[in-house]
């Protein structure tokens, strides 16, 4: 799996591939596209006065990049075979990080609706995880690496005084439909949204529960494009992602001028043209807030 190439899927299919890692005797994932490749560890340059999850920085390729020990970030202890440790060259958030592992073992490749939500079972560690999956009588948790990094970095979230600089914005009653596994991330966008002055806002858990809603509002009559102004998404979420969800409502025929935005860390020049595929009105990476709302202002009807 050295130099790995990306394996490219189909827009809007609800499927994704996983790459499976380990720390310790437990298994993780790490969604395919967010991985640029996979290298056997490297001497790590240490920089004091960092966070005690960052062992510290490599050059790889003329980047500057920083090592971030997975284990310790989940309080698992060191490995006890460092000669199979793995480095995870990842980009997301328009930003290159390595993830130090224990070791990497396979690609999966699943349905969203695969992918269950982590409750409080996991001992600590669904606050650290997006997903739950079951394989061949195993569990394998999806890290939250957004979360990870802004344990680290606060600055990298997303960041109320964005919007602020914005200036005083007029309060506005029009619905809007917000799609975000991550409880920390729906809080975050619901104090921004509201400061930027947007009150009427229904948050979901992932697609299929935001599409069941809208198509609900169809079938006790009424006209959810009319009630609804716009939709928000996030790409990774359980049971139905950002880019089915889209493609469904693009093709539904009562929703399908809806316009919705995708709010995602794996907006990139690479994989930008999967939102275009399924019909995206406009894609913004995370965290830039202010980008958001004012695509939200020039965007709703």
């Amino acid at each position: 799996m050295e130099n790995k190439q990306g394996i490219l899927l189909e827009s809007g299919t609800n499927e994704l591939e996983i790459v499976e890692f380990g720390i310790g005797t437990n298994k993780f994932g790490i969604n395919v596209i967010k991985v640029k490749e996979i290298i056997n560890p490297v001497p790590v340059t240490f920089v004091p006065h960092t966070h005690k999850n960052v062992e510290g920085l490599i050059e790889l390729r003329g980047e500057v990049l920083p090592v971030v020990n997975v284990a310790e970030a989940l309080g698992f202890p060191p490995s006890k075979n460092p000669s199979q440790d793995k480095f995870i060259v990842s980009e997301f958030n328009q930003q290159k990080i390595i993830f130090h592992v224990h070791t990497v073992t396979q690609i999966h490749r699943l349905s969203w609706n695969q992918i269950e939500k982590p409750s409080e079972m996991f001992q600590g560690l669904e606050s650290q995880t997006t997903g739950v999956i079951r394989l061949n009588g195993e569990m394998l948790l999806l890290l939250d690496f957004e979360k990870i990094v802004v344990d680290i970095n606060p600055d990298s979230g997303i960041n109320s005084k964005q919007v602020k600089k914005l200036g005083k914005r007029e309060r506005s009653n029009k619905r809007i439909v917000v799609a975000e596994d991550s409880p920390l991330l729906r809080q975050l966008l619901h104090d921004t949204l509201t400061e930027a002055g947007f009150e009427n806002l229904e948050f979901f858990e992932n697609g299929k529960d935001a599409l069941n809603y809208l198509e609900n509002l169809i079938e006790i009559g009424g006209n959810a494009v009319s009630e609804v102004k716009l939709v928000i998404t996030d790409v990774e979420m359980p049971q139905m992602d950002g880019h089915h969800l889209t493609k469904r409502i693009k093709e539904h025929k009562e929703l399908a001028k809806l316009p919705i935005i995708i709010f995602s860390s794996l907006i990139t020049e690479d994989l930008r043209h999967k939102g275009q595929l399924v019909g995206a009105d406009a894609q913004v990476s995370k965290p830039e807030i202010a980008e958001l709302i004012l695509l939200i202002d020039e965007l709703i009807l």
